[in-house]
């Protein structure tokens, strides 16, 4: 391929990118931001309590096994007048609960918590393409380096900076839910092994509590970081764009 044909592939794509973030920050963004706002009046978001996430975990709990541990007393033809140190030992195994499979079949995921994530996700891969969207616009704005007269300049980075951090804040947001389920694996796991203790059904109680919190956090966040993104962009737009005023009008 010639090199004067690619040079213009190039061009055409920054022109093309360029042209996609300024329609992205004057319609894109406030269209967003009533969007998630919207979402967060519905009654998933802003009317459900803890208890409509909480679940059964299909994990019945085992009746007591009673045991017997006496040792054998004189007319079993044990020597009860020993001490108790010195008495025979009588051994008793008591059944365990190695979990190969549950009688009640499986323990299912928790129901309203995964219809919020289908809805959570795609917004937030949104705002992480969208700030990598901005990031690549302001870096083909920003000029070549030369003395003085770099104001502009420094708001360009200012912004890049700013736009970097939501970028990373928003690829977390999905680590935070893959630990979620991570995390109630594990303590399911010890309800189907000890489902006698209380606590471990409790705990997967505050799990899911906390990931419906999460949610709604991450919803707030992602609304908040589109406003100030959009904010800032707006109120810098001129010199995002022309980062070095010419001096000529200075001259006349």
């Amino acid at each position: 391929m010639p090199a004067d044909t690619t040079t213009k592939q190039v061009q055409d794509y920054k022109d093309s990118l360029i042209k996609k973030a300024e329609q992205l920050i004057i319609q894109g963004f406030p269209e967003k931001i009533v969007e998630l706002n919207e979402l967060l009046a519905t009654p998933m978001f802003s009317d459900r309590n803890f208890n409509e996430v909480h679940q059964d975990l299909n994990i019945p709990t085992p009746d007591p096994i009673l045991v017997n541990n006496h040792a054998e007393t004189a007319d079993d033809g044990g020597d009860a007048d020993q001490p108790a140190a010195k008495r025979p030992r009588t051994d008793h195994f008591v059944p365990g609960t190695k979990v190969m499979c549950l009688p009640t079949g499986s323990v299912p995921c928790n129901e309203p918590l995964c219809e919020m994530i289908k809805i959570v996700k795609p917004i937030i891969r949104k705002l992480v393409e969208d700030s990598n969207l901005l990031k690549m616009w302001i870096s083909f704005l920003i000029p070549k380096i030369e003395d003085g007269n770099n104001f502009g300049v420094s708001v360009q980075e200012d912004t890049l900076a700013e736009i970097q951090a939501v970028e990373s804040e928003a690829a977390a947001f999905f680590d935070q839910i893959s630990r979620y389920f991570l995390s109630r694996a594990k303590v399911v796991s010890k309800v189907a092994k000890y489902p006698h203790i209380e606590d471990y059904r409790r705990a997967v109680v505050e799990l899911d509590e906390k990931e419906y919190l999460s949610l709604w956090l991450v919803v707030c966040e992602v609304r908040n970081r589109y406003s100030s993104l959009h904010d800032i962009v707006i109120k810098n737009l001129e010199k995002l764009k022309k980062p070095r005023s010419s001096n000529a009008d200075s001259l006349y």
